[in-house]
């Protein structure tokens, strides 16, 4: 795992899901867009009601806009992963739960490697699970090693707003 990748996709507060694919048989890659508050954009002031306008007061969209930066993780091969949408994903007790991470999570322990070891066999190797949380998606992934990360673009310094 790039140390650098990790620790930059780790410093963005928000995700989106852009793109998933398998370019071989049991190979995975993921690309990642950052968002952010976007406080330009369309707030409060669009509120038709005083009452809405006052529920909104503090409210922005978190989008993706120039300057973001997207981030591919790519796993030469995996054992196995899911794809929840956020919602769902969200629910549930999880204070059992190890990892370590933000957005991108390395799992010590986790309900999802018990569900793995109750349910498939043959490891040649322990598994590792990996989590991405987004905004529109989760995704898990359990591996025998870490997936390359590497910044796909890198914005300018004066185009970041937050």
């Amino acid at each position: 795992m790039n140390d650098d990748g990790t620790e930059q996709l780790n410093s963005v507060k928000y995700l989106y899901l852009r793109r998933l694919s398998e370019p071989k048989d049991n190979s995975l890659r993921v690309i990642v867009e950052e968002a952010i508050t976007n406080r330009t954009g369309i707030g409060p002031g669009w509120a038709t009601t005083p009452e809405l306008a006052e529920i909104l007061r503090d409210a922005y969209p978190i989008e993706s806009i120039e300057g973001c930066r997207a981030f591919e993780l790519y796993w030469k091969s995996y054992v196995a992963y899911l794809v929840t949408e956020e919602m769902a994903a969200s629910s549930g007790k999880c204070e059992d739960e190890v990892y370590r991470g933000t957005v991108f999570r390395s799992y010590q322990k986790s309900h999802f490697l018990d569900h793995l070891a109750r349910d498939t066999g043959g490891h040649s190797e322990p598994l590792q699970h990996y989590k991405i949380t987004c905004l529109n998606h989760v995704i898990d992934v359990a591996a025998y090693a870490p997936p390359d990360v590497r910044l796909l673009t890198e914005p300018p310094t004066s185009s970041r707003l937050q």
